[in-house]
């Protein structure tokens, strides 16, 4: 039988005992940010980008004119988000790495007019509430030290009748693709991982996040929980990842 993972698992890029959570993401993804875009790509096959175009296409439906991309890492979601023609998007997270890699990319796409990167902390936004239409999240809930606290700050900030979208890994559950991801996520993943980004552990805390993370109706029940109504999910690529939605009541 497979072990069950709790969701008050708490898994850390490198099982320090006297850093946190949060401490340990952003070094981790300090260190790997050179390398970052690389191998996302290429250890996705690009997949990662039609996931991001169908989390965006969600929420056209709301005209969204100011958009929060939270654990924005290097931007991409960000970006893909311009396809709403929005007014103003914020990138915020807590890797000085990979803002400076994500800001060097907006000024060489011509972005940096629309779109600018913050340093912030998801569980601690620095914005007023109501303010933005729109949120996304892309690969970056998981690694919240406290995840109630980073979805309900998430919600404080968004105006009444806005949308948020979260993009996160999920686990298959039929064959074969639970048995072809299993393999890919726990030998190719962090054999390539390791070797191309040069740290041993980013890669392989990749599969043990995944898997303890809270994903499918118990993730729609800690959106409700927090406050989200209207709570969705659709999952992409036989269950490899799942597109979350959740609108803050008008």
């Amino acid at each position: 039988m497979e072990k069950e993972v709790s969701e008050k698992t708490i898994v850390k890029p490198y099982n320090r005992d006297k850093s946190s959570k949060k401490e340990e993401v952003a070094e981790m993804f300090n260190n790997i940010s050179k390398r970052y875009d690389f191998l996302n790509h290429f250890l996705s096959l690009g997949i990662d980008r039609r996931w991001r175009k169908k989390g965006i296409r969600r929420l056209r439906e709301i005209e969204p004119k100011k958009i929060l991309d939270i654990a924005t890492g290097t931007g991409d979601f960000a970006i893909a988000a311009l396809k709403l023609n929005p007014d103003e998007v914020i990138g915020v997270d807590i890797s000085e790495g990979m803002l400076d890699v994500g800001i060097e990319k907006m000024k060489r796409k011509g972005h940096d007019n629309v779109i600018t990167l913050k340093l912030g902390d998801s569980e601690d936004l620095s914005f007023e509430d109501n303010y933005f239409d729109a949120l996304t999240v892309g690969f970056g809930v998981r690694n919240y030290e406290n995840l109630e606290k980073g979805l309900a700050d998430m919600l404080r900030v968004l105006r009444p009748g806005g949308k948020a979208i979260i993009l996160e890994f999920s686990k298959p559950k039929k064959f074969p693709m639970k048995q072809l991801f299993g393999f890919y996520s726990k030998r190719i993943i962090p054999f390539f991982g390791k070797r191309i980004s040069k740290d041993e552990r980013a890669y392989a805390y990749l599969p043990e996040s995944v898997a303890a993370f809270p994903e499918g109706q118990a993730f729609l029940g800690i959106l409700t929980k927090v406050g989200y109504s209207k709570v969705e999910l659709k999952k992409v690529t036989g269950g490899i990842a799942t597109i979350y939605s959740g609108i803050k009541k008008a």
